[in-house]
């Protein structure tokens, strides 16, 4: 079934594109949430008439996703965590705690727009790509010390 996105859908398209998807998945969820409309000729005319405010719109979302893209790389968020001898973390950090580290900063970041595999279980150095829009993809560092403990530190 052909459809007409009205916003941006991750892994579908961006906004005013015409794009073929499921029946099932158009009429139960993308058109009653108002995400898209179906692609009839009438449709179609009005998207046309509006394609020059959704270009200027992609435009300059566009450009603020280059700008938080170089405040995001010049960012290092360190966490301190308790490990065990061999560097393993007493639990872990997730894309949730880099969200929120990054909100202490003034980023306001969606937290599936963070892309980890898995949660870093491991002390060190890490690189976290963040989407921020299609095609504009930041890399933040992410450093992982070892907790210092306050106890031992005063038996030394």
């Amino acid at each position: 079934m052909k459809i007409i996105l009205r916003q941006d859908v991750d892994e579908l398209g961006l906004e005013g594109d015409v794009v073929g998807v499921a029946k099932g998945y158009a009429r139960n969820y993308l058109i009653p949430k108002s995400i898209a409309v179906e692609a009839t000729t009438q449709n179609m005319k009005a998207f046309q008439m509006q394609s020059k405010k959704i270009d200027a719109r992609r435009l300059k979302a566009k450009e603020e996703a280059e700008r938080l893209k170089e405040k995001i790389e010049e960012i290092v968020v360190t966490f301190l965590h308790k490990a065990g001898e061999e560097g393993k973390l007493y639990g872990s950090v997730t894309s949730m705690d880099i969200a929120s580290r990054l909100e202490d900063q003034g980023i306001v970041v969606d937290r599936r727009k963070i892309v980890l595999e898995k949660p870093i279980k491991t002390l060190g150095e890490f690189k976290v790509p963040i989407k921020i829009y299609p095609g504009v993809t930041g890399s933040l560092k992410v450093m992982v010390d070892p907790e210092k403990n306050p106890e031992k530190a005063k038996a030394e």
